[in-house]
């Protein structure tokens, strides 16, 4: 007899009979019938990483069948289908009323694909509705205790299967409420399903007995002491016996438990998703996440579920914690088990509410004082060896975090996000973001002029200073790398973005006019003094000094003569981009930039202008910049095109952009002659206001005359800011 996947009832053929399907209460039922099935009249459809399996096995069977249709004909089609529909066997057990069903199901599956731990307790509760006396609990009441358990199950199977891309483990979230809900074991392996599959038992239905609990003494746990997974554990327990009996309310409270922690499981995992939590806990929460929350992921699921607390109470916990693992486990490389039989014992506790939140807190940062010393000392030795291996910070595996972090506090600052926790996981040979600003292999003449008082191995420390690397909010082509800074600052034509227009961090760095060893070394500081503020940490003299690593830098040495610089380097990334492409070309350009430039600080010193306008080394670029301390903007002369001189105001931000565009009036009176205030691009951070002229620039001849009305013009701009009230620290000659 012929059958089909699925047959509509007659004679109306409006109630449709599967073949195969799942139980109603599964989230897939549905899935298959309107998605895989195609039935109308689907309405609204969940989607999760069980129903992508579906989907990913319906287009690989059509690739697979359209493939064959087109190798072999309508014929190969015809004959798998008579294969499929009368050769394919199965074997038909039929299990008399006197055997247990579910006994049966827990031994023919775990003949094969074990049964997940998951799949075998539910089975096993189900069973237990089946064995209490009619008199005390009748066939109504077991048909709605094993509603209540295909509910919960129906709900946690949604919840772990609810992101399409990431499965959350049955075993994991089982083992987590186990902890939450029963006194937490210390032993091997799987004790907590063990544990279950004997508190849940037809022994405990039929008869009382006495067994033996274990109940954990005070940890031994000293210090930074901890026991591994796969140490032997000392023998703290006591023994003691009391009678138990399985009652019907003890399931339905343990499966309704279940049902209710699944969604805080869940959150624990994509705070972003809840509906419950104001932005700043789902901060904390992917703050955890980012960190590795480890074995704290079953207090936090408790703490979620905790909704008689408030929010403030739930962060102080969630920053104790972060705190704890940056210190004990980044900082300090404690055993990745300290302290963990007690924070484990210690989420069942609030749960049951016998402590409280506060009680978590107390002891989170008594722990960190007592073992402070010895984090900050076993940090300070990696760190060292990090140095000695040649990469410095860049090889401490937190790096990323911390700079992350850094990064969070600048977009609070300035109420902008501009970076993704997404950028640093990227493919493995994208591995550029976190960027050395001052290359591992400086070959460039900007570098090797830069710092040529230091010896080879001393940039090699100098590059793998903290102070020396910075997140980047998106990769950059490997080949820049060698760039000078200049170069990495400024975004370029084609399309490449700089320091600039970047991250925070970025931004702040590109705000540098230079980059020397000094300001490595004073942004290590800085951002050491950022650790002490964020995880509450005292650094002493002689401990900054060994984590700055680079105290070389301030040892007073004398500082060597410049190298000459080259006419023309091979591939040198300091040329703008928009002449790159014939080499000749690019070499000429290089020449008559770094010829017009040199020329120009000459003749501003002669003039008593050297430490004003021109205090900056000439480089072979199309600009000159005029830093201005203090200030939010730079002052800037560029060539476009060798035809064109620009001279323009560099505001680093919209703020301040905003700012000098409410006083376009006076600084365009006072300097006598109007700026193009628009040019920039809509999207930029950084926005250019800009002053033009045509020159023959290049011409020998007519140079100094450019150059007397290039310092005109910017004594005129400094007047006209001053006027506007921008402070300008102008020393005129």
């Amino acid at each position: 007899m012929s059958k089909y996947i699925y047959k509509r009832r007659p004679s109306n053929n409006q109630i449709i009979t599967y073949l195969f399907g799942y139980e109603e209460d599964n989230p897939s039922a549905e899935y298959l019938r309107y998605r895989i099935f195609q039935e109308p009249y689907s309405g609204s459809i969940s989607e999760t990483y069980y129903t992508k399996n579906l989907k990913y096995a319906k287009k690989f069977f059509r690739e697979k069948l359209e493939n064959l249709y087109a190798e072999s004909g309508l014929e190969a089609i015809a004959e798998l289908y008579l294969k499929l529909t009368l050769h394919l066997m199965f074997n038909v057990h039929e299990i008399n009323d006197d055997y247990d069903v579910f006994v049966a199901f827990e031994t023919m599956n775990n003949r094969g694909k074990k049964l997940s731990n998951l799949e075998l307790l539910k089975n096993r509760l189900i069973y237990l509705t089946t064995l209490y006396p009619d008199k005390k609990f009748d066939e109504l009441d077991k048909a709605y205790l094993r509603k209540q358990i295909n509910d919960a199950w129906k709900e946690v199977y949604y919840q772990l299967g609810r992101n399409e891309h990431t499965a959350l483990s049955d075993d994991d979230f089982l083992k987590a409420h186990w902890i939450s809900y029963f006194s937490y074991s210390r032993k091997k392996g799987d004790d907590y399903i063990q544990f279950l599959l004997n508190k849940f038992s037809a022994n405990n239905i039929f008869e009382k007995r006495i067994i033996s609990v274990e109940e954990e003494c005070a940890d031994v746990e000293e210090g930074y002491l901890a026991f591994d997974d796969d140490d032997e554990v000392p023998d703290t327990t006591a023994s003691k016996t009391e009678e138990l009996k399985l009652e019907p309310d003890e399931i339905s409270s343990y499966v309704n438990s279940l049902k209710e922690m699944a969604k805080f499981w869940y959150d624990t995992f994509f705070p972003y998703e809840s509906s419950y939590l104001n932005d700043e806990e789902k901060l904390w929460v992917d703050r955890l996440n980012r960190i590795s929350i480890g074995y704290y992921r079953p207090i936090v699921m408790v703490l979620l579920s905790r909704r008689d607390l408030k929010c403030e109470k739930r962060i102080e916990a969630f920053s104790a914690i972060e705190r704890f693992i940056f210190i004990c486990f980044r900082m300090g490389y404690f055993n990745g088990t300290f302290k963990s039989s007690e924070y484990y014992r210690m989420a069942r506790s609030i749960s049951r509410k016998e402590i409280g939140v506060d009680d978590l807190i107390d002891d989170i940062h008594t722990t960190l004082d007592v073992n402070m010393e010895y984090a900050l000392s076993a940090f300070i030795n990696k760190i060292k060896k990090h140095f000695e291996n040649g990469d410095g910070f860049y090889d401490w595996k937190s790096i990323k975090y911390f700079l992350f972090e850094y990064e969070l506090q600048l977009a609070q600052m300035n109420k902008l996000d501009k970076m993704s926790w997404k950028v640093f996981y990227k493919t493995e040979k994208d591995k550029l973001s976190i960027e050395h600003i001052l290359p591992q292999t400086p070959t460039n003449y900007y570098w090797r002029n830069q710092f040529r008082q230091f010896e080879t191995k001393e940039v090699k420390l100098l590059s793998g200073a903290l102070g020396n690397l910075l997140p980047l909010s998106q990769s950059i082509n490997s080949a820049l790398q060698n760039d000078s800074f200049i170069d990495k600052k400024t975004s370029k034509t084609n399309g490449r973005r700089g320091y600039e227009n970047g991250s925070h961090s970025e931004i702040e760095v590109s705000k540098e006019t230079d980059w020397t060893a000094e300001r490595i070394y004073n942004r290590s500081i800085k951002l050491l003094d950022f650790l002490q503020c964020r995880w509450q940490i005292t650094l002493t003299s002689e401990q900054m000094e060994k984590l700055v690593y680079v105290n070389f830098v301030v040892d007073g040495r004398a500082v060597k003569p410049e190298l000459p610089p080259p006419v023309s380097e091979e591939n040198n990334a300091e040329v703008p981009q928009t002449h790159k492409g014939n080499e000749s070309e690019t070499s000429d350009l290089e020449a008559k930039q770094i010829q017009f430039w040199t020329a120009f600080v000459e003749y501003c010193k002669k003039q008593g202008r050297g430490e004003d306008i021109a205090s900056r080394k000439p480089v072979a670029v199309h600009w000159y910049d005029i830093p201005i301390e203090g200030a939010d903007f730079n002052l800037s002369f560029t060539i476009t095109w060798g035809k064109y001189l620009t001279l323009l105001i560099y505001a680093f931000n919209q703020d301040a952009f905003i700012r000098l565009e409410s006083k376009k009036k006076i600084i365009e009176t006072e300097f006598g002659d109007s700026f193009d205030w628009y040019s920039s691009r809509e999207g930029s951070i950084a926005k250019r206001i800009l002053y033009k002229k045509e020159f023959d620039i290049f011409d020998l001849q007519k140079q100094e005359e450019l150059f007397q009305w290039m310092i005109e013009k910017y004594d005129a701009l400094c007047a006209a800011l001053e006027k506007a009230d921008e402070v300008i620290l102008n020393r005129r000659g």
